[in-house]
């Protein structure tokens, strides 16, 4: 297999990704082994490969947007065949055991291993999943505008549930990358009124041409107060402004799985009339499948950019420096 290894954290700037040939991977008892057919990257891949996060091991092939088609299933496999297409997401296991898991809390986990992090991801030509952590596709959605959903999208669902925003609710979305472009759908599905908050050019005649009803800049005014908000770009300094115009009662969901320090807070001024702040984190198995079975009702259209494999340092550049309207996509095939 063929894959593009991090041996060392560094700079994207610097190509830390090298393109490698690698013994093929054989699937456990519980697993799958799939060909990768396309991959989307991620602002947590760019975390990974910069070394923002902790990683439990080096050598990883980061990666976990992942369409591909099974080419052999482990041993006690049942209900997947060979040649289905198939979705690997971000969490790549739970313990099933902890406190959390026995609640449904499985995105909380103090064991959970991500796709990409404690296990090779979809940078590569095949990769291995878990039988129970793997989704079903239709083969009639393209691998390339399939891939966004597996990590963008559903984290912009969760956030959107944890937004608490009701139907037809005001919603504030600052940062219009990849996850928040089909957020603001699922949002307008349920008849909210989507307001958004970024400052790239290109980002704003998205935002526009997917129906925002309003477009400006963070420290700008919008009409009215914002009933639920989330934020998707890694700055504190946005919490800030996101309370400044946050209706009473409201919610503020921060969706990165990292973020810059948050500003001092004026209690009177920014908290008080029961405005609450929580993080996202994670997904379940739950919030998946109701997202895709979402996804494919309203449907969900993804804006992509695509790159091959090899190019998987410079589509990260490219996503590090908002050069990217949508979602950058890794066509693995062309790898």
């Amino acid at each position: 297999m063929k894959a593009m290894l991090l041996r060392k954290t560094a700079p994207i700037e610097q190509n830390p990704l090298v393109f490698t040939e690698l013994p093929d991977q054989e699937p456990g008892p519980e697993q799958v082994k799939l060909r990768v057919l396309s991959c989307g990257i991620c602002h947590t891949d760019l975390h990974t490969v910069e070394g923002d996060l902790r990683i439990p091991k080096l050598p990883v092939i980061p990666g976990h947007q992942v369409v591909g088609e099974i080419l052999e299933t482990g041993k006690n496999v049942k209900k997947f065949n060979i040649g289905q297409r198939i979705g690997i997401p971000w969490l790549y296991k739970t313990c099933g055991n902890c406190s959390f898991c026995k609640k449904g809390l499985e995105n909380l986990c103090i064991d959970a291993q991500f796709t990409g992090l404690h296990a090779f991801g979809g940078y590569a030509t095949e990769m291995t999943a878990h039988v129970d952590y793997i989704y079903p596709l239709p083969e009639t959605l393209s691998p390339v505008k399939t891939a966004p959903l597996l990590c963008g999208g559903i984290i912009g669902y969760r956030a959107l549930k944890l937004s608490e925003i009701e139907r037809g609710g005001r919603l504030g979305l600052y940062g219009f990358g990849g996850s928040a472009h089909i957020t603001i759908q699922v949002a307008l599905a349920m008849g909210c009124e989507v307001f958004v908050f970024t400052r790239r050019k290109s980002h704003r005649e998205l935002a526009k041409k997917l129906g925002a009803v309003w477009v400006g800049g963070a420290g700008d005014d919008p009409p009215v107060k914002m009933q639920g908000s989330i934020i998707f770009a890694p700055a504190g300094e946005l919490v800030k402004d996101a309370l400044r115009v946050l209706d009473r009662g409201g919610t503020l969901a921060l969706a990165g799985v990292t973020m810059t320090p948050i500003p001092e807070l004026d209690y009177d001024e920014y908290l008080y009339w029961e405005k609450k702040v929580r993080s996202v984190a994670n997904f379940t198995r739950e919030d998946a499948r109701d997202f895709l079975k979402t996804a494919g009702e309203i449907p969900v259209h993804t804006e992509v950019k695509t790159y091959p494999l090899r190019d998987a340092n410079k589509a990260l550049k490219d996503l590090k420096q908002s050069h990217i309207d949508g979602m950058g996509v890794l066509i693995v095939e062309s790898g």
